[in-house]
This record gives C-alpha cells, structure tokens and sequence, in this order.
C-alpha cells in the first residue's frame, strides 16, 4: 500500500472527494482527514486521524522503552560486576532494573505527546495557515480510483507520498465496521 497527501482550502470539496473514493471502493479506514478545524471537520463528516495518532506518541514510547531495555540491562550487568547480589540478594536489583524500563518507557511517551507525528511534522505550516491535510492509503489497483478523483476535484494539490497504515490493520477495520453495522 502507498499513502498520497493532499493539501485543500475546502472542506466542502474534500467532502465530495471522500464520498467519490467511498464510490469508487476506497474503504473510509483509507481515507483521512488532518486539520486544525476538528470541529469543521467532524461537521462535514470526513473521516478525522484519531488525536493520539496526531502526534509522535507511538515511535517515542517505543524509542524511549528501547533506552529502558537497555538501562535495566545496565542496572543488572553493573549489579552483577558488583557483586552486591550475593550479600543482597537479586530483588532490589530487578525491581531498580523494572523501575528504570518503566521510566524510560513513560518518558519517551511524555516527548512523544509534545510532538507531532513524523510524517506530518512537514506540513505544520500548511495546517496553521488552515489548510486541510487529506491523505488516502491505496492498494496498486486502486490507484486509477485516486487518480481520477484527485483529477477531477483542481483545488487538491499534490503533496508527496508515504508508508501507508499497514494492510492488515486496514482490513482488520473494514471487518470490525462491518460487525458493528451488523450487530444490533
């Protein structure tokens, strides 16, 4: 799958864009809507990115539980070269070890929480002039879809490509949305 951003002044128009790809087979988990005007565009309906995807939480927690794993494994390799575990015992030296994954692991998601995503980190001056950032992940045959649509709507402008939210996580929604419409 591949991620196409677009950059609009019009929610009106994105509106009918999303509605022309729904048509055309694009489920709406490929379909997303980045602004500044939340309340714009939960109004006209457009399939927003959820708040905690807006920002770099995810990559940091992970980052930051990567410098956890390694400072707990520095905790136990220095108790060991001590030799304090033979006199003490193991424990206090697990849990510090535990401890220090964990506070790593937070703190990588406290920085990760004041920054916005990597991947849209490059427009931020388009949102704050209140342009509207549209992105649509596609499979290859589902490009002709895109392309006739972004073609026939001109206030769409172009604005690069990216990794797309993986295949199975988009499925995986598909089915979910199909099971709630089902259930009563």
């Amino acid at each position: 799958m591949k991620r196409y951003y677009y950059l609009s002044d019009d929610l009106d128009d994105l509106e009918a864009v999303e509605q022309e790809l729904e048509d055309g087979g694009i489920s709406e988990p490929q379909i997303h809507v980045l602004s500044q005007q939340e309340g714009a565009v939960e109004r006209h309906r457009l399939h927003e990115v959820e708040p905690v995807l807006k920002q770099d939480v995810v990559r940091a927690t992970e980052l930051g539980a990567l410098i956890g794993v390694a400072a707990a494994g520095l905790v136990l390799l220095v108790s060991y070269l001590s030799g304090l575990p033979e006199t003490v015992g193991w424990i206090p030296f697990i849990f510090l070890a535990i401890v220090a994954l964990g506070f790593c692991t937070w703190e990588g998601g406290m920085f990760g929480i004041q920054m916005p995503h990597r991947a849209f980190r490059k427009y931020q001056a388009d949102l704050a002039a209140g342009r509207h950032l549209f992105f649509v992940d596609v499979e290859p045959e589902q490009e002709v879809v895109l392309a006739r649509v972004a073609g026939a709507h001109p206030g769409l402008s172009p604005a690069g490509t990216g990794a797309a939210t993986p295949r199975w996580v988009i499925r995986l929604q598909n089915k979910w949305k199909a099971f709630v419409h089902i259930m009563p």
